[in-house]
Formats: C-alpha cells, sequence, structure tokens
C-alpha cells in the first residue's frame, strides 16, 4: 500500500492547528484498514493529547463494527511519537498498549529527548516501523521546531516599521505611527505565527504597546520577554495584560538566547528600538528580518533604523520576497 496520499492528508489535518499547538510541533494521525480512514486525529492545543491517542480513542467508537482489533490497522502518523513523560503520557505507550502492529512515520523526531527512542521502542515490541514518507514537508510544517534542535537555538526574526527613508520613529521621541492599518493587521498574523516576543524597556515606555496577536482566528498567544534593567516597572501597561511576561536583566544578547534556548520555546519575534535590533544585529543571531516600509518621509525629525556599519546586507542576508500591502511593501531578508 501506497502511504504517501496518507501521509499528505495527515499533514493537511495537522496543519488546521499550527496557532494553537505550539510552541509544540503540530502532528496528525490516522488509522487505516485495507485503504479505509477509520479515524484521525491531531495534536489540537499545547498541554492536551497528542495526535497519536486522539486517534486511537476516535477509533474506539468503532471498534467491533468497521473493525474488530487495532491489530488490524496501520497507523500512520507525520512525527515520530513521542517514548518521554512530557504533560501528556507516551505516545508510544498508549500505540503498544492497543495493540496496533504496523506504523508509518513521517519523520524522526529531532528532539534529543525522542529522536530514534519511539521508533526504537516500538520495534522491541513487534511492531512494524516504515517513516521517511513526506519527511521535508513534515520538517516544513514545524520549521521552528526542527530548526531549533538542529541548531541548538531558537528561531529568530526581527520585524520593523520604517519610513521610506529609513527612519524608526521621531526625535521628540512620542508614538510614531509609520505604516498603514493593513500592514499592522498583518503584523498580527505575523505574532501569531511565534512562541515569544521580545522587547526592551524603551519601546514599552515610549509606547505602551500589546504586542499580541489580535486575530480573528484560535490562537496560544505567544509568551512575552521584556528585557529591562529596572527594579519595579508597573504592571499597568498594555503589555502585561492577560500575558505570560518574563522580565530579564541581561544585557548579553548571547546569553538571552541561551536562556530562551532552554525552555520550550522554538521561535522569537523581536519587536524593538533601533538600539536593540542593532544589538540583534552585531550579535549574528538573526535569522529573518521584515521589513514594513512606508512610502512616508520622516525627514530631520527622524531617528533612522540602522547606518553603515549595520546595513542589512552587511549581516549576510538576502532579500527573499516583497510584498505590496496597500501603499507600503513589506520587505523579508533571511540569513544566506
Amino acid at each position: 500500500m501506497n502511504f504517501t496520499e496518507y501521509m499528505k492528508r495527515a499533514i493537511s489535518n495537522a496543519d488546521a492547528f499550527k496557532f494553537t499547538a505550539k510552541p509544540n510541533p503540530v502532528v496528525g494521525a490516522l488509522l487505516i484498514k485495507e485503504g479505509n480512514i477509520i479515524s484521525h486525529g491531531e495534536h489540537e492545543i499545547f498541554g492536551s493529547y497528542h495526535a497519536e491517542i486522539n486517534a486511537i480513542e476516535r477509533a474506539k467508537k468503532n471498534l467491533g463494527s468497521t473493525f474488530k482489533s487495532f491489530d488490524e490497522l496501520t497507523l500512520v502518523c507525520t512525527l515520530e511519537p513521542c517514548s518521554h513523560q512530557g504533560k501528556t503520557g507516551p505516545c508510544v505507550d498508549a500505540i503498544i498498549k492497543a495493540g496496533i502492529k504496523n506504523v508509518i512515520i513521517g519523520s524522526k523526531d529531532p528532539n534529543p529527548l525522542v529522536s530514534g527512542k519511539g521508533i526504537k521502542k516500538l520495534v522491541a515490541n513487534g511492531i512494524s516501523v516504515e517513516f521517511g514518507i513526506c519527511a521535508n514537508e513534515v520538517k516544513e510544517q514545524n520549521k521552528y521546531f526542527f530548526f531549533k534542535h538542529e541548531n541548538k537555538k531558537p528561531y529568530i526574526t526581527v520585524k520593523v516599521a520604517m519610513s521610506a527613508d529609513g527612519m524608526s520613529h521621531k526625535k521628540s521621541g512620542e508614538r510614531t505611527i509609520i505604516t498603514s492599518s493593513a500592514s499592522r493587521e498583518d503584523v498580527q498574523i505575523v505574532r501569531a505565527e511565534y512562541d515569544a516576543i521580545l522587547t526592551g524597556g524603551n519601546t514599552l515606555f515610549a509606547d505602551n504597546p500589546r504586542m499580541n496577536a489580535r486575530v480573528n482566528f484560535p490562537v496560544n498567544q505567544a509568551k512575552k520577554i521584556l528585557l529591562s534593567k529596572k527594579n519595579y516597572i508597573s504592571r499597568d501597561f498594555k503589555f502585561f495584560k492577560e500575558a505570560d511576561v518574563e522580565i530579564l536583566k541581561e544585557r548579553d544578547i548571547h546569553k538571552i538566547v541561551s536562556h530562551v534556548q532552554r525552555s520550550s520555546i522554538n521561535s522569537i519575534l523581536v519587536e524593538a528600538g533601533p538600539k536593540l535590533v542593532n544589538a540583534f544585529l552585531i550579535s549574528g543571531l538573526i535569522d529573518e528580518l521584515i521589513i514594513y516600509k512606508s512610502p512616508n518621509h520622516l525627514g530631520d525629525n527622524g531617528v533612522s533604523w540602522f547606518d553603515k556599519e549595520t546595513a542589512v546586507e552587511n549581516f549576510g542576508f538576502t532579500l527573499e520576497s516583497t510584498y505590496k500591502i496597500e501603499s507600503d511593501t513589506k520587505y523579508i531578508y533571511k540569513k544566506c
């Protein structure tokens, strides 16, 4: 039996939960008998049951009708079943207990807690395992998760809003709206994709930003990270409302990223002023840069984002794509 189409179906099913399963990877699973899908399961919400367990529980409703025993079924799952105790029990134990005898896996899990261990335990319990079907598609679907474990650092994107003459804000320090409402709506979707949003104290005090994803679909809101050396910061700022916020006094960018690396966070969106953005650029740790550029000028009243020494091209970035958003242009640069 060719399982490629079933794997693609499981990948497609999982995609519906990419905003609610994070920072976990999205995973899809199918239970199949003689070419017929008996049940499906996805990892829907962070902290809830994984895809394999959801598929098994759904299939139990048909036990005795469409199939007599789980050993008649083949499990197709996009990512290697977990073998460790996390927020829920190990999926391999549920598979073994159910009596499933054939498992088809899209990709091995890059997480060293899991990688290869789930497959090894299944095989040790007499289960036939095949893996590597649509592995690249699974990796792309969970690009931040794979990136972190393969590169030993979270994926870091910097987002800036820029005037036509490269300015960030007015020298007076007052809050300056640079881009169109359509661009600001696009930013909401970008925020929804990330596990953490990081900013600095200067941005907090100058703009009083919310920095949450204000979207019309369910989303597991990003954790917020504030870099500030102040001993006291009022929790009346919008940034703290209904949010998981961590305040770090550390100034060394590498140490900050190492700290985040040890958590479950796979991706960080940096939204800050020129000083902190340039510090991240100089650190060499940025993987992607998103610039929303307005056709309007700030002129001599503006504060520049970059200078000759910190021009984007100096740090190994290449322009990957451009999009028009009303009168603005969105530029996406990625590290070569």
